[in-house]
């Protein structure tokens, strides 16, 4: 399989009409999110105030799960096509979502010192999260230890797809282990198991993170562009 090289001038979108069209819907929603976050929504009986970070914490895991199955498609593309173009979605995707499993393992803790006492416990989904961010770790820096395009296209490729695996292990790591993390309270049998101002919260910060996501996604992109235009000048 040879990778496809996409002519530079093709690629001169920078900073692109999608970010302009994005960056001020997500700057407005992340304002807002922070508003009913911390102002509008109940505080938790058991939890306090801790409990806040809820709303940061869980969108920044959807939006790294996001991030890391779109590196999943993009690279199951790439291998199927050969064209730069997934290579390219595949690496800023990828970028992202190693920022937004940062944002989880710092939150995370942060959450878990007032409501268990430590900050860090070797809990199977805490784990499993923390794999997760060494993987593609692991997968950027391989994408900045090979120079030939072709071979790093390839490469990173498969591993973006083995990568993806420990995904659905972190999801399912609750109902497998006894562990300290607590079980689903959304997609649960019954409805979700918390009161209606938690829950469309919660359901803004998906969507507004989604945006945020989307955002930084297209100026990678945009960024990569951009650079090889420089390269090919």
């Amino acid at each position: 399989m040879t990778v496809e090289t996409r002519p530079a001038a093709a690629a001169a979108r920078l900073p692109g009409r999608a970010s302009r069209l994005l960056a001020p819907a997500t700057l407005g929603s992340m304002a807002l999110l922070v508003w009913a976050a911390l102002a509008w929504a109940p505080e938790d009986l058991e939890q306090g105030p801790p409990q806040r970070i809820f709303y940061i914490h869980v969108p920044s895991a959807w939006v790294a799960f996001l991030a890391f199955a779109v590196v999943f498609g993009a690279s199951i593309a790439l291998l199927a096509t050969g064209k730069q173009r997934y290579d390219q979605i595949a690496a800023a995707s990828a970028e992202v979502g190693v920022v937004f499993t940062t944002a989880v393992l710092i939150t995370g803790p942060l959450w878990a010192r007032p409501t268990w006492g430590v900050y860090w416990s070797w809990d199977p989904r805490l784990t499993s999260v923390f794999i997760l961010w060494l993987i593609y770790l692991s997968y950027l820096s391989l994408r900045s230890y090979l120079p030939d395009p072709a071979r790093r296209a390839r490469f990173s490729a498969v591993l973006g797809i083995v990568g993806f695996a420990d995904v659905p292990i972190i999801y399912l790591s609750v109902r497998w282990w006894r562990a300290l993390h607590p079980a689903p309270v959304v997609l649960v049998r019954g409805g979700p198991q918390m009161p209606g101002e938690m829950l469309a919260v919660l359901m803004f910060g998906l969507a507004t993170f989604t945006l945020l996501y989307l955002l930084l996604l297209r100026i990678r992109i945009d960024v990569q562009r951009a650079r090889e235009i420089r390269g090919a000048a």
